[in-house]
């Protein structure tokens, strides 16, 4: 019974991040790279990916230091723990493909200083043990992966015809120029946003109606 018991709260720790607390759509954080890189799939996933690992190991090691590090400099503990891990990342990105280091550009080393890495570091890893920790890193990461991939969808099918750079309109169609610039990500960000609050007023007109019924 304690086993199963755990399974639902471990659950819900992880699930929180993805989509009830979604970091972009829900607590608006990390807005900087979401609207700078996610002209494209492969620069949004890229990029989520990047930060989904450098937020779980981050995570990871906070939790397990979290015993040791006195209060008095934990920030600066916390910054160059992310730090190390966004090196890693860095090097890596440069080894695997110099286009896609170019494209994702100065928003690899500020990582660093991403509000959803820090803030997870700070509210959670550092009260809770190892395993709640990844799970919620893990979560997060995954919600703001989810994110990215959604503004990037849109901005790369509508902005340049095409979908992980592969050309899926016709040629007759003429691509919105716009999408692929920064006032692109505000406008489809405002729309995703938009449709988050439609639904989360749904779920919770739904949660007041079954109450009312109960009652």
């Amino acid at each position: 019974m304690a086993a199963n018991s755990k399974t639902p709260a471990n659950w819900d720790v992880f699930v929180r991040g993805i989509w009830k607390e979604n970091p972009v759509f829900v607590m608006l954080l990390g807005m900087c790279p979401t609207l700078a890189v996610s002209n494209s799939v492969i620069n949004a996933i890229a990029m989520g990916l990047a930060t989904t690992f450098v937020l779980v190991c981050s995570s990871a090691l906070v939790s397990m230091l979290r015993n040791f590090i006195p209060k008095q400099v934990r920030i600066a503990t916390y910054i160059v723990i992310i730090a190390t891990f966004v090196t890693i990342v860095d090097y890596t990105i440069q080894a695997i493909s110099i286009d896609l280091y170019k494209a994702l550009g100065a928003f690899i080393s500020l990582i660093v200083v991403n509000c959803i890495i820090l803030g997870r570091a700070e509210a959670f890893a550092s009260k809770n043990t190892l395993y709640k920790s990844v799970l919620d890193a893990f979560g997060m990461g995954l919600g703001f992966t989810f994110a990215l991939l959604c503004l990037g969808v849109v901005r790369e099918v509508l902005g340049s015809g095409s979908l992980f750079g592969v050309q899926i309109l016709p040629d007759s169609f003429q691509p919105w120029g716009i999408m692929i610039l920064p006032p692109g990500g505000f406008i489809v960000l405002g729309f995703w946003l938009l449709l988050f609050a439609w639904l989360e007023e749904r779920r919770q007109r739904g949660n007041a109606e079954g109450d009312g019924a109960n009652a």
